[in-house]
């Protein structure tokens, strides 16, 4: 046993540190680039349990409840109506009741964790467990950054936001709608969308759902990519949004179906704002929250036993002067770590309600506020996929540059977090004691040498340095600091390698569709 210095090996040479930092400068230049590939996020800390057992049990029955004495309407979808009324439920017109429990039983089939594939498997992740995937925002039809100001998003910001979340270590998820690229017509923009993900990123992605048509297109195309793969494994994934209170609409069912056929990824999402879609009562809200997701889940294994799915929530209390919208509240966060509990007793990957989510108009000091409260939130309550992760501005009106960056790297400390710690010998460090002594510093010791280059979390942002340097360099904010970051990010990006037999056949499905198709740019 080592007890004393002059057992221990020689320090290392003047010099070596300076040569360590250069690596890590490279390092992290390679993830920046997205060159280098960080390892999807594993959860070692346990998640946070909200209820007790008895308060669990009481918003389940709740949400039962719902299911038999309400019930939930599908609109305009023959297909789903028919397929409950085979499954044992009662079907009214459109509205559909499930005895208590029935609706839990037909979830029962749907797996409680798969893999989601990406172009490059090294890009996979898995959903459910202790894994997390992060993703960036989602549906915003505005974005800005401090050169251009607020604007009408386009394909070359739908395009741009791919590509920084390709090249985010931090983003397992290319995510689907990043923004809406209002400058191509909307019933082919989801061809355009889909090629993006497919083209300038590796990473797993979703697909249209704004009709059950360009479900089917989006899911052609990713056959194009993966081919008979598709016949056993996920790799692509929709978003179904619940119309709450307590509706499907036959888009959102058919697109449904559709994925689920192919048994691709469904995640259900009901969006309830306490007050408008639902009651203001929290417990009421995430009770109905479980009926409405149950039920999407119940649909997809009827469709197809077995279909992967994701038990999702998007949901906001509600300032009840104003009827605005708020974000990062305590209120729904506490709705986040109790729905995760309950995704978990029915056995299914979990989505939170909100990442990095704000009201905010601009990446200020009230935009970090909500959107790290409802982050931390996010991470601590055990969910699998967190959506809005970064970018998120104006109630999700607007995709954020600046704000994106500064997202991607509260991601990073936040993933650090899970990790926990992990005490042992090496960590307990008694080797530097031994090196040094009573008012010595450790900065040379040879366990801070081994260790240096991971011990702490790095930020990717710009330091702002001492007040005085701060100040001659222009007082920047990290907003301001950020606009470079994304700026070099781009300069940097290099397109990810793909077949060009396979470009070619993507463009010329593209074109195809395009040409079959009048131009419609409002539906």
């Amino acid at each position: 046993m080592l007890n004393h210095k002059s057992d221990l090996p020689a320090p290392e040479k003047p010099g070596t540190a300076p040569r360590r930092r250069g690596r890590v400068a490279r390092r992290e230049a390679r993830v920046a680039a997205g060159r280098e590939k960080v390892p999807q996020a594993l959860r070692r800390i346990p998640a946070y349990t909200l209820l007790d057992e008895e308060s669990l049990i009481a918003i389940e029955e709740q949400a039962d409840w719902i299911l038999s004495r309400i019930g939930v309407e599908f609109r305009g979808d023959d297909t789903a109506l028919a397929l409950f009324r085979e499954a044992g439920a009662t079907v009214e017109g459109a509205r559909v009741r499930f005895d208590p429990g029935h609706a839990r039983a037909l979830c029962a089939t749907a797996p409680a964790t798969y893999r989601l594939h990406g172009r490059d498997p090294d890009r996979s992740v898995t959903l459910g467990g202790d894994h997390v995937v992060l993703m960036p925002g989602y549906g915003s039809p505005f974005v800005t950054d401090l050169d251009r100001g607020r604007r009408y998003a386009s394909l070359e910001d739908f395009r741009n936001f791919v590509k920084l979340t390709y090249l985010s270590p931090w983003l397992n998820h290319s995510g689907g709608t990043v923004c809406e690229p209002v400058d191509v017509p909307v019933n082919t923009r989801h061809l355009d969308m889909v090629y993006a993900h497919l083209r300038y990123s590796t990473k797993p992605f979703m697909g249209g759902v704004t009709a059950p048509e360009r479900a089917r297109d989006s899911l052609d195309m990713a056959r194009i990519v993966f081919g008979g793969f598709m016949d056993s494994h996920a790799v692509i994934q929709a978003n179904i949004n619940v119309n709450s209170p307590l509706v499907y609409d036959g888009t959102m069912s058919g697109a449904l179906r559709v994925y689920a056929a192919a048994k691709q990824s469904v995640a259900i999402s009901p969006a309830i704002f306490g007050g408008a879609m639902g009651p203001v009562s929290q417990p009421a809200v995430i009770a109905q929250t479980l009926a409405e997701g149950m039920v999407g889940i119940a649909l997809a294994q009827l469709v197809r036993t077995g279909c992967p799915v994701v038990l999702g929530s998007f949901h906001s209390t509600m300032n009840l002067k104003s009827g605005a919208l708020t974000f990062g509240s305590p209120e729904a966060n506490l709705s986040t770590m109790a729905l995760s509990q309950l995704g978990r007793r029915l056995g299914v990957p979990v989505r939170s309600g909100g990442g990095q989510i704000t009201a905010a108009n601009s990446a200020d000091g009230q935009a970090m506020q909500e959107s790290s409260m409802a982050m931390l939130t996010s991470i601590l309550s055990g969910a699998n996929q967190i959506w809005h992760a970064a970018g998120w501005l104006e109630g999700g009106l607007t995709m954020g540059y600046e704000k994106f960056v500064m997202d991607v790297d509260h991601c990073g400390m936040l993933l650090r977090l899970i990790e926990g710690l992990v005490v042992d010998d090496e960590s307990l460090a008694r080797e530097a004691y031994l090196d040094t002594g009573p008012g010595e510093n450790f900065l040379s010791t040879r366990h801070t040498l081994r260790h240096f280059e991971q011990a702490n979390y790095l930020s990717a942002l710009p330091e702002a340095g001492p007040y005085e340097t701060w100040l001659e360099q222009g007082s920047r904010t990290a907003e301001q600091r950020a606009n470079g970051c994304w700026k070099a990010m781009l300069a940097a990006y290099e397109a990810p390698a793909i077949d060009p037999g396979v470009d070619e056949a993507l463009r010329d499905f593209i074109d195809r569709k395009k040409s079959s198709l009048p131009e419609r740019w409002h539906e």
